[in-house]
């Protein structure tokens, strides 16, 4: 263990230290937490088995409509829990930490792959024996030529397959154009928990029964048959939750009956007349509020694996008139509706994404998990939403701290002092708390894209960077991963790569050391860019035309406006009204312009290098060519608001961004380039061989619009500087760029140190700036947590877009997040 006294700890790191957490008044939660907190987690089937049931029974039928009578059918079925010591109810799986299955995704593969899920490296899971036989002989082969990932690899043309998997059976990925519609049934998403909460289940089942009784009486034999099955959905799907909710409540006055605490069997009475009240009914209070807000979020990932990441949207918003409302009449106490906030906590924390496929898991390491709740912002009609439970969320966050959920600060250039001056100080825990998103750039390019306003003002925080607009957001497809690092590669060795045994997967831009110009240089690195480019549209193209056949969504379809007034569910390709955002993910941005520059630059203008010389020194991985290599890190790199990186970095994104525009003008669904790399950084860096940055054969590339790994060398402001010099502000194919910032403690240590990350934040702000979120953490407890990982089990750091047990993670990425820049001073 490190002693306090070595180093500047930050608060967790003291916390770890001297091995003491404060438990005062959060009694209750402990005991919840620490029953299963670090346990591996199981995997529950009773989900995959009741939904397999029913549409075995349904084949013929439109697709939502099976999807209801399936929720249906499993609300009926699966077991019902009441955590011990818990105050609300409603769980997707067993006791414990756990995760749930998605047959319909991916079964077609689930007898090869479940069995090594208990021993694999990343993110295991337990599973009996008993619920592997199940497993095996009644829900896989159901699901054999029937799932979405088998047909996206039945008919993906073999050009486009050629970069995509590495394996006929289409389970390992070539990590040069990855698909991600396979491992989840929709992107991560925000359900309408407002129109839930204050308008409750029956009436909206109503309001579906009275458009279908108003389309009976219309008696046009096309809506019959496209919309009434439709609504006939919507109905069921409102049963479905309603009866899962009476489960719980008959479930919670049978444990009153039997229990000897009167303080528990009070606590049991009161979530059952609670579950008896929502979501059927419109809530009353905050606590009601919270249950149905709980029952809502559950349910949905009973419905889908959107990610398997249902955010839970501005909790600060459509919470508070409740909130405060009960404090005003005295019927609620602030710490009472803490308790319920972190209860929530808990069970969210036993909930675990479950990633079947081998790739999926490598994208999302450390179980991951991005159940985002967006606070602070500004309200629809543009005024700042602060509010008391903003800072309840806060306050809550730095006194008890756990990895759920994943804590989003919506930032604006009018943001309160107030409100900066303690989101730093939760930023300074050095938890990874919260994550930073500028409304400054990401309001104005909403509406510039075709949202209303005051819709664009309310977005809601969803996933690792992304902003949900609840009801007017329609695109649901899981989107394309390309390695532009591959690309870089591909240009060195003819369209081929070394991982891959040189077979041809580029284009055949000639021999590498023939280039007389930095302009011919270039214009080949672009053809290999834009050729990836090119196939991921094709692919996306494909994956949008196959989903709709797969997939449905009856409840995310209810609680949505636009889906209510066209009759259609979600997952259809196209909804009247709705904003069709679909995007691709840039990996290895700081690596392909440092390399760039520094080619640029000792090549071409001052030739102190040969391009041979370069070659020859990325074949040997720089073994004896040390001097090239040193010469190579010493050139101008993205991240120092240097210019003459930048100014290349910046035409690579106009040149992606314009080759969206015309996919976007293709497709007619908006294409923007994101810099959002998960944790795939590292497994795509792993196929990819030494560059011309100096990085090393098959080590991870740079990781969102973060800068190479020590390139970084004029501080945290130059990082920001960076960005804000290589975004085309002027176009508007554009969405997230991800940001890390890694400081030493030390550095913002003391209300001084306070006061210099709201200085950095007002910066960032001010540059328009999508994200950024903060590792505060000391080298030295890194290491030690590597060396010693039972003494730092707790220690938390943050990945991209989530915050993670350190101990989790791979080797690789551990390193990874050790590697990045310690600013030592802003």
């Amino acid at each position: 263990m490190i002693a306090a006294a070595e180093c500047c700890l930050s608060p967790q790191e003291e916390r770890i230290a001297t091995q003491k957490v404060d438990r005062q008044g959060r009694e209750r939660v402990y005991q919840i937490l620490e029953t299963n907190q670090f346990t591996v987690p199981v995997v529950d089937i009773e989900r995959a088995l009741y939904f397999t049931q029913s549409m075995k029974e349904t084949e013929g039928e439109l697709l939502t409509l099976r999807w209801a009578k399936a929720l249906k059918n499993v609300a009926e079925k699966i077991t019902v829990y009441i955590t011990p010591n818990q105050l609300l109810a409603g769980r997707a799986g067993q006791l414990g930490r756990y995760g749930i299955l998605y047959p319909e995704i991916d079964g077609d593969f689930y007898i090869e792959v479940m069995k090594d899920l208990p021993n694999r490296a990343k993110s295991p899971f337990r599973i009996s024996p008993e619920n592997m036989k199940t497993l095996v002989e009644e829900i896989a082969p159901y699901w054999e030529g029937k799932t979405y990932h088998e047909h996206l690899n039945n008919v993906l043309p073999e050009e486009l397959r050629t970069v995509t998997y590495d394996d006929e059976r289409g389970l390992k990925s070539k990590f040069v154009v990855s698909e991600t519609s396979s491992y989840r049934s929709a992107l991560q998403w925000v359900p309408d928990y407002e129109k839930a909460i204050t308008r409750g289940f029956i009436d909206l089942q109503n309001e579906a029964k009275a458009k279908l009784a108003a389309l009976e009486k219309e008696n046009d034999s096309v809506s019959i048959w496209d919309k009434k099955p439709f609504l006939e959905a919507m109905i069921i799907v409102c049963d479905a939750i309603m009866i899962w909710a009476r489960r719980h409540a008959d479930l919670a006055r049978e444990q009153a009956a039997s229990e000897t605490d009167p303080t528990r069997k009070m606590e049991l009475e009161r979530i059952a007349e609670t579950c008896e009240r929502v979501p059927a009914y419109p809530a009353r209070n905050f606590r009601e509020a919270m249950q149905c807000q709980w029952f809502v979020q559950m349910f949905s990932r009973l419905e889908q694996k959107a990610s398997a990441i249902i955010s839970n949207g501005r909790m600060d918003q459509y919470l508070y008139p409740f909130y405060a409302k009960d404090i005003e009449d005295g019927t609620l106490t602030r710490d009472e509706a803490r308790e319920l906030l972190e209860c929530m906590w808990v069970d969210m924390a036993q909930f675990i994404d479950l990633y079947i496929n081998p790739t999926g898991n490598e994208f999302q390491e450390g179980y991951a998990h991005w159940e985002a709740v967006t606070i602070g912002g500004q309200t629809p009609d543009g005024e700042d939403a602060t509010n008391d439970l903003t800072y309840l969320f806060l306050e809550s966050k730095r006194d008890f701290p756990l990895n759920y959920p994943d804590l989003a600060t919506r930032i604006h250039s009018r943001s309160p002092e107030r409100y900066l001056y303690e989101v730093a100080l939760t930023v300074k825990d050095g938890s990874g708390f919260p994550k930073l998103i500028n409304d400054e750039e990401v309001v104005p390019l909403y509406a510039i894209k075709g949202a209303p306003m005051d819709e664009a003002l309310d977005y809601a925080v969803s996933g690792c960077t992304e902003a949900r607009m609840p009801n007017r957001d329609t695109y649901t497809s899981g989107c394309v991963y390309i390695n532009f690092a591959s690309a870089l590669e591909m240009l060195m060795r003819n369209g081929r790569m070394r991982c891959y045994n040189d077979e041809l997967i580029g284009v055949e831009t000639g021999d590498f050391t023939s280039f007389e110009t930095w302009e011919e240089f270039y214009e080949a690195y672009k053809t290999q860019h834009l050729n990836l480019l090119q196939k991921a549209f094709q692919q996306q193209y494909v994956v949008d035309c196959l989903r709709p056949q797969h997939f449905a969504a009856p409840l995310s379809s209810l609680l949505h406006s636009l889906c209510m007034e066209n009759l259609q569910d979600l997952h259809e390709p196209k909804i009247e009204g709705g904003v069709d955002y679909s995007y691709f993910e840039f990996l290895g941005y700081g690596t392909i312009v440092d390399s760039l520059a520094a080619i640029k630059k000792l090549v071409f203008e001052d030739k102190k290098l040969t391009l041979k010389q370069v070659l020859d020194a990325v074949d040997a991985d720089f073994v004896g060519h040390e001097p090239v290599r040193e010469m190579l890190r010493n050139a101008p790199c993205y991240g120092n608001n240097d210019p003459y990186a930048d100014s290349i970095a910046k035409d690579i994104d106009r040149f992606t961004q314009v080759a969206a525009k015309k996919s976007s003008e293709e497709r007619g669904v908006h294409v923007d380039v994101r810099y959002v790399p998960i944790t795939s950084h590292v497994p795509f860096g792993k196929v990819v061989s030494a560059t011309p940055n100096g990085r090393k054969a098959w080590t991870a590339l740079s990781d969102g619009s973060s800068a190479s790994h020590g390139a970084d060398k004029n501080g945290p402001t130059a990082v920001l500087l960076s960005n804000y010099h290589t975004k085309n502000y002027g176009m508007i194919n554009r969405a997230s760029r991800l940001l890390n910032i890694k400081l030493s403690p030390k550095c913002v240590a003391g209300e001084e140190g306070t006061q210099k990350i709201i200085d950095l934040i007002r910066t960032w702000c001010d540059l328009k700036l999508w994200h950024l979120q903060f590792n505060i953490v000391n080298k030295q407890t890194l290491l030690a947590a590597q060396e010693d990982p039972d003494s730092y089990r707790s220690l938390l750091v943050r990945i991209a877009g989530y915050s993670a047990y350190f101990c989790d993670l791979s080797r690789d990425l551990q390193n990874d997040i050790i590697e990045r820049t310690e600013h030592a001073d802003m």
